[in-house]
């Protein structure tokens, strides 16, 4: 069978962050977003993946090579971002059967996708408390009866995840989309022609993220580092202290002084310490350098990205190749206790978290002493002055800290 994953998008929303990196291939956990879904993929019975890329394809392409897993690996380009039905109308030459589709930066449970694959023609969908701002299924004895997007009045709770196991037929209606009214191919008119002319499975999926914005990437590795299993082998000196699930990969190491407490993971080349403590579901990725005297909490630090001296950074997003100047601390709770705000496409939006700090971009820096405000947005090569109290674009209202 083969699989469709949709790698192409530009992931404007998780800027500056993908300044530097394809969306589909951030850091979650150990490996990149999309190769969560690859893996799951190639579990379930995958005989061929086939990436649609665009944006930084070349960062797709290197990862996953020729063969991945074991199983063959295609490409399919798209050029212009034109809607999902346009994106995986570019597999087309690769598609001789009843195929998935699966959006690359979505997180999906083994489970659903495993029955997903056995179904045909079947969709995901996930039950959510308020279904309004997704595409929300109508459903009858199991089966799909119809898609509407983001209704005033739902048909039901269950949403759609991007989930999609088509029959062969529909390869050819991939092709066949009119533009919709925002002017992209939709990929869920193909849906509604398969709807018309097949009984659709509704396949129940326990969990699914969609990783589209900076606190989502942070949810997603909250998910992923959860799942560890304690494994050491990276070089631990002195009287170093390691906590639960931990994972220190070859070549990291991890000086004298230092406490980390799982889940976390320390990727290779990465070094922590003297005297650092590290917490709460936070990746450190290759690299990277956490030094004497900071604190880093529930935190997600790209490659080769350094916070050498006397910091504090929490629930917080550093792109690769950044600086955190000595003494750089991060709030990332409001005064009054609500929901963290931050600037997405120039748009200040509610995270849903008590807890964010900031968004830091590739190749940014902070002078010393920096304060840096809950939900601020340091841009890709940004920086701030030493003892500078940074808000970011578009400050925040009253209330925060």
């Amino acid at each position: 069978m083969e699989v469709v994953i949709l790698a192409a998008g530009q992931g404007t929303r998780m800027r500056p962050l993908t300044d530097a990196v394809a969306k589909p291939m951030l850091p979650v956990g150990d490996r990149p977003l999309c190769a969560h879904t690859a893996d799951a993929a190639v579990r379930a019975g995958a005989d061929e993946l086939v990436f649609v890329v665009g944006y930084r394809g070349e960062d797709v392409r290197e990862h996953f090579g020729d063969e991945y897993q074991g199983v063959p690996v295609r490409y399919a380009e798209q050029a212009e971002r034109l809607g999902t039905a346009h994106a995986a109308a570019q597999a087309r030459p690769h598609l001789n059967s009843d195929f998935v589709v699966l959006n690359g930066d979505d997180l999906y449970d083994e489970a659903a996708l495993d029955a997903l694959f056995d179904a045909c023609p079947a969709v995901g969908a996930y039950e959510v408390d308020d279904p309004r701002p997704y595409g929300v299924f109508s459903i009858s004895d199991g089966h799909v009866t119809d898609v509407v997007e983001k209704p005033a009045q739902p048909p039901s709770n269950r949403v759609n995840v991007g989930a999609y196991h088509f029959p062969a037929e529909a390869a050819d209606w991939l092709t066949e989309t009119e533009l919709s009214e925002r002017g992209e191919h939709e990929i869920t008119d193909v849906l509604a022609r398969v709807v018309d002319a097949f009984d659709v499975a509704a396949v129940d999926v326990e969990r699914w993220l969609g990783v589209g914005r900076p606190w989502e990437l942070l949810e997603a590795n909250e998910w992923k580092l959860g799942e560890l299993e304690r494994r050491i082998d990276g070089d631990v000196r002195g009287d170093a202290e390691l906590r639960g699930d931990v994972v220190v990969e070859d070549g990291a190491t991890i000086e004298p002084g230092v406490v980390i407490e799982g889940p976390a993971l320390v990727r290779q080349g990465a070094e922590v310490g003297p005297n650092a403590y590290v917490r709460g579901a936070t990746l450190l990725g290759p690299d990277t350098h956490v030094g004497h005297g900071v604190e880093v909490k529930n935190t997600v630090v790209m490659a080769g990205t350094n916070v050498p001296h006397v910091s504090y950074v929490g629930d917080s997003v550093l792109g690769p190749d950044a600086n955190l100047g000595a003494g750089t601390q991060v709030a990332n709770l409001r005064h009054d206790d609500g929901d963290v705000q931050t600037v997405v496409k120039g748009e200040r939006t509610s995270t849903g978290r008590r807890k964010f700090g900031v968004v830091v971009g590739p190749g940014a820096k902070t002078g010393i002493n920096t304060s840096l405000y809950p939900g601020s947005v340091l841009p890709t090569d940004g920086w701030t002055r030493p003892g500078e109290a940074y808000r970011g674009p578009d400050p925040s209202s009253d209330g925060d800290a």
